[in-house]
């Protein structure tokens, strides 16, 4: 999996995900949220436009750092999942918690209003 971060605005950040996401590359998206968690105000779209799959360490690192970021303020969402995962994200009541979006710029448009 590869993992990069842009900059949309100053106080948004869209979380690049692609390839896999499993237990042996969770360790590099715990390294990248952790430097994210570290904004005063996390606020982060995770594009999941070109990750083809997540499994469920993947799913409580995402969890885990909903906790952090609500308590400080801030938000993540979701964007671009493709029909895999946003099945995968119905099933185990994801969609409940977590705002979901069809592409980046609808996140970042939704952020915005």
């Amino acid at each position: 999996m590869q993992a990069t971060v842009t900059d949309h605005r100053s106080d948004i950040a869209v979380l690049h995900l692609r390839g896999e996401l499993d237990s042996d590359t969770a360790n590099q998206l715990h390294a990248t949220m952790a430097d994210l968690l570290e904004r005063p105000v996390p606020r982060i779209v995770v594009d999941l436009t070109d990750l083809k799959f997540c499994d469920s360490v993947g799913l409580s690192t995402f969890i885990t750092s909903k906790h952090v970021i609500t308590a400080r303020g801030g938000w993540l969402s979701f964007a671009g999942a493709n029909p895999f995962l946003s099945q995968l994200m119905e099933t185990v009541g994801l969609s409940r918690y977590f705002a979901i979006f069809p592409e980046v710029d609808d996140a970042i448009a939704a952020a915005q209003l």
